[in-house]
């Protein structure tokens, strides 16, 4: 299995494609998660991410070796912004190829679930009305 991880200030849906992509594979599911305008009725105005970067790629490499263990893929790619992102902007992409559909759908819902809940990335939400959380 192949495996694309990056942590970056600027990350593309397109890179994770172009890696994913093979033609032995049946099934691409890429999972793009964005900046919102608004949390619970409160208008957003900026996310910033931030990362402990050397443990946040070692356990995204532990989430990719689950996955391998698990399902018969055949490549995957985990991508996270840094830095300020605006509503709109892409902050993760998680992507996955596999001779099956099935399976590539099972794979990347496992691996966005696992790296929410593990990763060592945290966000800062900044509001319309000044306030920081």
């Amino acid at each position: 299995m192949d495996v694309l991880i990056k942590i970056e200030t600027e990350i593309t849906i397109q890179e994770a494609l172009d890696f994913i992509h093979s033609p032995a594979c049946g099934g691409e599911v890429v999972f793009t998660g964005k900046v919102r305008n608004d949390t619970k009725g409160r208008g957003v105005t900026k996310l910033f991410y931030e990362s402990y970067k050397e443990m946040a790629i070692k356990e995204m490499d532990k989430i990719a070796a689950d996955v391998e263990s698990q399902w018969p893929i055949h490549k995957i790619a985990m991508l996270h912004a840094i830095g300020d992102k605006y509503p709109g902007d892409i902050a993760v992409v998680v992507a996955v190829s596999s001779v099956h559909r099935g399976v590539a759908f099972d794979a990347c819902e496992y691996a966005i679930d696992t790296l929410k809940a593990k990763v060592p990335i945290w966000k800062k939400e900044f509001f319309a009305d000044g306030e920081i959380i």
